[in-house]
């Protein structure tokens, strides 16, 4: 035998492979992922406070922030109220018609119970809760039952809701209302605290826990990320679509009310501007117009950004024209940075 025989035949080592070096992110990398996973939302609002404080020095005022936070109030309820239909892939096109029509009803019962004490008060909101329930049962139903899409529904909703205020009130404002309510939900307050601004925080703390700690909340999410997968795993999407249109119609009720306390009086064109405001503080906030996403936090965030902004440009005496064509554009980015943010996280 040779010697080359006898050599150990030891297997070859192989030798690891040289991991290329990662570069740190830029910081135009880092910008860029915090604005696909915030939205523009944090930059606009800074901005928007900054710019408002330098030219107008009663924007930081004791009284303007006072004026804030009851306009604040009215939107916040309902943009919860939309994020709760968005959550499910859908949309309320008629929360304007249903503030309209829930101050038209709770002002015409309070006329009608007369007087000036808490009864008459307590039948008003009672009223303006019944609208919302009803108005919520028909989207819900209609859109749940024969799969309509929810945006055609709502505007047919919408206008039969709006025709019903403007009969009903035959079209002129319902005044005569009860002292006791105007006070208490239209101008009164706790510790320098609007009441109105008291009310949407503890609703907001209620739907945070739902959102957050119920199954109710978690089937929301569910049946936004894919009715058919939800229905697979035993959620009941027909009952959870019911009921956040439901729940939208219900909290935009209570805004209508403290809206209706605030004017005064019953308004068969209350609140129309809220469609659009609502729907765009929502998605700035990050709720997606495709359903199973959002964050109530940032969603109230958003609601304060507009009612700031509002705030800010009134106080400058920007024109209403303009203020329009700053609303519509901010919504058309919120709509891109959403569709950017589902493109990066596929």
């Amino acid at each position: 035998m040779s010697n080359a025989s006898n050599v150990e035949q030891r297997p070859a080592v192989a030798t690891p492979p040289m991991t290329p070096a990662v570069a740190p992110p830029s910081t135009a990398g880092r910008f860029s992922e915090v604005l696909l996973r915030f939205g523009l939302l944090p930059i606009l609002l800074v901005v928007a406070v900054a710019t408002f404080a330098v030219i107008e020095p009663r924007f930081l005022s004791g009284l303007n922030a006072t004026n804030i936070s009851r306009q604040l109030s009215f939107l916040l309820l309902v943009t919860i109220a939309q994020m709760l239909v968005l959550l499910t892939a859908e949309i309320d096109m008629s929360v304007g018609a249903t503030i309209a029509l829930t101050s038209v009803v709770s002002s015409m019962v309070m006329v009608q119970v007369g007087g000036d004490g808490v009864g008459a008060l307590l039948a008003g909101v009672l009223a303006g809760i019944v609208v919302g329930l009803v108005v919520g049962l028909v989207n819900g139903l209609i859109v749940a039952k024969f799969k309509v899409p929810s945006f055609i529904v709502t505007i047919g909703t919408a206008s039969v809701a709006t025709g019903v205020a403007l009969l009903a009130s035959k079209g002129t404002p319902i005044t005569g209302l009860p002292q006791v309510f105007t006070d208490t939900l239209g101008s009164s307050d706790i510790a320098g605290i609007p009441v109105s601004f008291l009310l949407a925080i503890a609703v907001l703390a209620l739907v945070w826990f739902l959102l957050n700690w119920t199954v109710l909340g978690h089937y929301l999410f569910a049946v936004g990320g894919g009715e058919d997968a939800a229905r697979l795993v035993g959620v009941p999407v027909f009952r959870t679509k019911v009921t956040a249109f439901v729940l939208c119609s219900v909290l935009t009720s209570l805004a209508g009310v403290l809206l209706t306390a605030r004017v005064s009086s019953g308004e068969p064109t209350l609140g129309q501007e809220f469609v659009i405001l609502a729907i765009a503080a929502a998605v700035l906030g990050g709720t997606s117009f495709f359903g199973g996403e959002g964050r109530l936090g940032l969603v109230a965030v958003g609601a304060l950004f507009l009612v700031v902004l509002s705030n800010g440009m009134n106080l400058i005496r920007v024109p209403s024209y303009v203020q329009e064509v700053v609303l519509g554009s901010l919504l058309i980015a919120a709509v891109i940075i959403d569709r950017l943010r589902r493109r990066t996280v596929r």
